[in-house]
């Protein structure tokens, strides 16, 4: 027998099937059962009922989200899909914060203030430091579209040293994703790249040489009811520019902050506030080309510098189209005998016709000499400072007189005597007229700059050094005993040179001149300040500005007074 037999089971005839109670134990026999786990009871099949049940369950749920759907897609779809624009996100600006603007000395001149409420970058913010306007300069913040949207996303300079340096100043704006509701409101902000700071910018300039500078200049040019006035200082030997000045100057802060009502004002009034005198000015500039045009006449042996040239008061020339009609030139006073050191300390015009022009057996430069000299001093050419400077000038030649008036386009000795003592048709800025007198000093023509620190830039003058000695004793002579015996003190060794030059139609006004450099032994700055077009025959001029200018050095800036260099 097999070891199965005894668990054969018996197949009832004609059933295929096993009944369960033939394999299964009862359920009565083992002691106990976990009814929680369901043993001991038996599987059953579910009921048509429960079949159907779950059958319109399903259907009913296929209808409700097919109502759903179809109320979502067909009836608010449109609303529903503007909603989900809504909801997105958005890549933005990080305004980056701009550098700084300081003088030699590390007073701020522009810098930045926390953001006011409702702003997204910092405020820009100028000291009151009255004089350095027009080189500081001012920007235009950034600004939004009315959706909200940068169309100016940073600050951008807009004049002087905000403008010219605007690339270091302004920094790189950084990246933002911000994610918004339907409503507008953030949900969140995540910064994509991080803003870079600008640079700090270090100017040349002393925040409080500028500022009383200034006072002195808008002081005397009100007495003198001139109708502006400007000065520079700059080292002759780097070119650094400890002042850059110009009067009347515009209001930084408004303009900065968008104040309609002072920009208006500004553009509205007669004194130009927004023209940069300084660099952009142009100035007849009278008797202070007289040192540049002796250099030159002695260079070329046209004089010696004891050659001696009588003045008594004019000169006359024959009219050779009118015997009865001469044409007489004046001096300003009669000067007498005097050489070239004499004529530049008493400013004798009837002296620099005849070295300019020529007259009875002095032989004279020429016009075309007189334009070559004037052009190696820097006059009728860009003063190079970088980003500043524009205005070139005029230097009359024969050929500019035809191209100017081409209806009396000849070329008259009248012409170069006029032009040898800065009249006629010459213009120049005060930047230029500091450069050339800082040549003088020291054989360099040197390029000015706003930058502390920099490295001098400057061309050495073709002329004989001792043409330029002589030059500057005669200016020292106007100090010590001439007529620029304003700046003659005790506390500095000053050499200067007036200049008065007439302008308008009738000769009704002038420009009140007075240029120079110090010490006088060893030059270290000169200077050139002017008086615009005040009421002819006014007694207030450059000397006056200089003259309170020196005093307050005296008292507040002595390290500016001597020949060592003051500290960086």
């Amino acid at each position: 027998m097999w070891p199965f037999d005894k668990f054969r089971v018996n197949v009832r005839k004609g059933s295929p099937e096993i009944e369960p109670d033939e394999i299964l134990i009862d359920s009565s026999n083992p002691a106990s059962f976990d009814r929680e786990r369901f043993e001991g009871r038996m599987e059953r099949p579910l009921g048509r009922i429960s079949i159907r049940a779950a059958a319109l369950l399903v259907v009913a749920a296929v209808l409700v989200l097919g109502a759903r759907v179809g109320h979502l897609q067909l009836i608010r779809g449109e609303a529903l899909a503007a909603q989900a624009r809504e909801n997105q996100l958005q890549e933005g600006v990080v305004v980056a914060e701009r550098g700084s603007i300081e003088d030699r000395a590390g007073r701020e001149l522009a810098f930045n203030h926390p953001s006011l409420a409702g702003e997204e970058y910092a405020a820009r913010v100028y000291a009151p430091y009255r004089g350095v306007a027009h080189a500081v300069g001012y920007v235009k913040p950034p600004a939004k579209d009315s959706s909200g949207f940068y169309f100016r996303d940073t600050h951008v300079g807009v004049s002087g040293a905000e403008s010219v340096f605007d690339g270091t100043l302004r920094g790189e704006n950084g990246r933002k994703l911000t994610e918004t509701d339907a409503r507008g409101e953030v949900v969140s902000e995540a910064v994509q790249r991080p803003p870079r700071a600008g640079l700090r910018v270090t100017l040349s300039i002393d925040a409080e040489v500028s500022q009383h500078l200034y006072d002195v200049l808008a002081a005397r040019a009100s007495a003198a009811r001139a109708r502006g006035a400007a000065g520079v200082v700059m080292d002759i030997h780097t070119g650094e520019l400890l002042a850059l000045t110009s009067y009347p100057e515009y209001p930084q802060q408004k303009l900065a902050d968008g104040d309609a009502a002072a920009i208006d004002a500004q553009n509205a009034s007669r004194s130009e506030p927004f023209l940069n005198r300084a660099v952009d000015g142009l100035y007849a500039p009278g008797s202070i080309i007289k040192p540049m045009v002796a250099a030159g006449a002695l260079n070329d042996g046209v004089i010696g510098e004891y050659t001696q040239i009588l003045s008594e008061g004019s000169i006359t020339i024959p009219n050779p189209y009118d015997a009865s009609r001469p044409s007489v030139f004046r001096d300003w006073r009669v000067n007498g005998w005097t050489d070239a050191r004499a004529a530049i300390a008493v400013s004798s015009d009837i002296y620099f016709y005849a070295v300019g022009g020529g007259y009875q057996d002095q032989k004279g430069l020429g016009i075309a000499r007189i334009d070559h000299y004037l052009g190696l001093f820097g006059f009728g050419q860009d003063a190079g400072l970088a980003g500043y400077s524009s205005a070139l000038g005029t230097i009359p030649t024969p050929e500019w007189k035809e191209r100017t008036f081409p209806d009396d386009p000849a070329w008259r000795l009248g012409n170069t005597y006029h032009t040898a003592i800065g009249q006629y048709g010459v213009l120049t800025t005060p930047l230029q007229a500091v450069r050339a007198i800082a040549a003088v000093a020291s054989g360099v023509l040197v390029e000015p700059t706003i930058l502390a620190g920099g490295a001098p830039q400057g061309t050495r003058l073709a002329i004989d050094p001792h043409a330029l000695f002589v030059a500057r004793e005669g200016m020292r002579q106007g100090v010590t005993h001439g007529i620029a015996s304003a700046v003659n003190f005790p506390f500095v060794e000053v050499a200067a040179k007036t200049g008065t030059a007439q302008v308008g139609v009738r000769n009704e006004y002038q420009n009140a001149w007075m240029v120079g450099f110090w010490p006088y032994e060893n030059p270290r700055f000169a200077y050139a300040v002017v008086l615009e077009r005040a009421p002819a025959g006014t007694t207030v001029g450059g000397s006056a500005v200089m003259s309170d200018f020196f005093y307050w050095m005296r008292d507040n800036a002595p390290e500016y007074l001597s020949a060592e260099e003051p500290l960086r």
